[in-house]
């Protein structure tokens, strides 16, 4: 079976969640689906070394509307006998057997962390996948019920594949290694971390807030130093790493606000070389998101042996499991107690530590591509 693949976003230099989930399972497909041809679309050359050299690929550069008017083009002109896409939406003119994954309906919850273009767009095209698409793959069973929801999918149509993570992150554990990542980005011995775009879905003003609150409840608290710290070696940091999102500008004015522009760290994107490094140093990460399909920073900060606080809402107890401190994301209390307690009790730590590298053994790329590869089989016998 010829299976296309549009491969488009695997090759943005800065990946978030969908373009890292692109790119590690087209790989792991890559590598299981030896029974099958493989094409890969992209709209600009990707990097040597991204894919095996031997993989057939069709480079098609396009100014706009590369999807719906270079990819459909190509699957009038050249179709193949299945058309999956990882990452985006399907072309309008596509192979009558086509699989797509929909990550997250995120902007029927929270439309407001979106522009006026964006929703629009994220409402025809997830209401075209979902009508299209021979397969709907859904990151989580959460995804899967707001499929079923929004737009009445029949259930036998949508397939729940839960995506891999990273199995090269792993706990870094030379203080010299950990020491010269904290120097890059001007970071304390002591942080909280948190780790994605700075967008309102993030829920990261309520995050600053909390951190605020953490702050005063180590000032009144007698076993603890006045400056915030738990055991005198360095003021205590909340840390952002992403590239600014949409409204960033209200997180930067709640830091303002409170009086935290010494206390707040912004390192913007962070290269994934450094990304072990900063989270082994973290004393906890921190996921307070609103609303996602997956969560795939979780699993990264579980690999490298971080505590964890996430939100108890859509995908998120899924991933974290009883690995995690799961919050109401909306309860700013409640998420400056969670993170007082993972800092302030070693026990705990340890506990959420050994935890999570047993909830990361549920998720691997390999496993992923195994269960995608048989969605895309099935959908090729339903016509054939």
């Amino acid at each position: 079976m010829l299976i296309g693949i549009d491969a488009s976003r695997a090759t943005t230099a800065q990946r978030t969640g969908t373009e890292t989930y692109s790119l590690h399972l087209i790989r792991a497909l890559l590598d299981q689906g030896t029974g099958h041809r493989f094409r890969l679309y992209f709209n600009q050359a990707p990097a040597p070394g991204l894919f095996p050299k031997s993989v057939e690929t069709r480079v098609m550069p396009f100014p706009r509307l590369w999807t719906h008017v270079r990819l459909s083009r190509e699957m009038q002109a050249a179709p193949t006998d299945v058309l999956f896409v990882p990452s985006h939406v399907l072309p309008l003119i596509h192979p009558p057997r086509s699989v797509v994954t929909v990550h997250d309906l995120g902007f029927q919850y929270y439309p407001q962390a979106h522009t006026l273009f964006q929703n629009l767009y994220l409402r025809w095209s997830t209401r075209h996948n979902a009508r299209a698409a021979t397969r709907i793959v859904a990151d989580s069973e959460a995804t899967r019920r707001d499929l079923l929801r929004a737009y009445a999918v029949p259930a036998d149509r949508i397939v729940v594949v839960y995506p891999g993570r990273d199995e090269s992150l792993a706990p870094v554990t030379d203080p010299q290694i950990v020491d010269a990542a904290r120097a890059r980005y001007g970071l304390s011995t002591r942080y909280i971390l948190y780790v994605g775009t700075l967008h309102p879905r993030k829920n990261l003003v309520r995050l600053v807030k909390a951190f605020a609150a953490l702050l005063g409840s180590l000032d009144s608290t007698p076993e603890h130093r006045a400056d915030g710290t738990l055991d005198g070696d360095g003021e205590l940091q909340l840390v952002l790493a992403g590239q600014k999102g949409w409204l960033y500008e209200e997180i930067y004015g709640e830091v303002r606000k409170l009086g935290l522009e010494d206390r707040v760290v912004f390192t913007g994107y962070m290269p994934e070389a450094d990304l072990p490094s900063v989270l082994s140093g973290a004393l906890a990460f921190v996921f307070p998101s609103l609303y996602e399909g997956f969560g795939l920073p979780v699993l990264e900060a579980m690999g490298c042996g971080t505590p964890v606080v996430c939100s108890n809402v859509s995908s998120l107890p899924e991933v974290g499991g009883d690995a995690a401190l799961l919050i109401d994301p909306l309860d700013v209390d409640a998420l400056a107690g969670a993170m007082y307690r993972v800092i302030s009790d070693e026990a705990l730590r340890d506990k959420l530590v050994e935890r999570g590298m047993e909830q990361i053994r549920r998720f691997s790329w390999r496993q992923c591509a195994s269960q995608v590869l048989e969605v895309l089989e099935d959908a090729g016998r339903e016509l054939g």
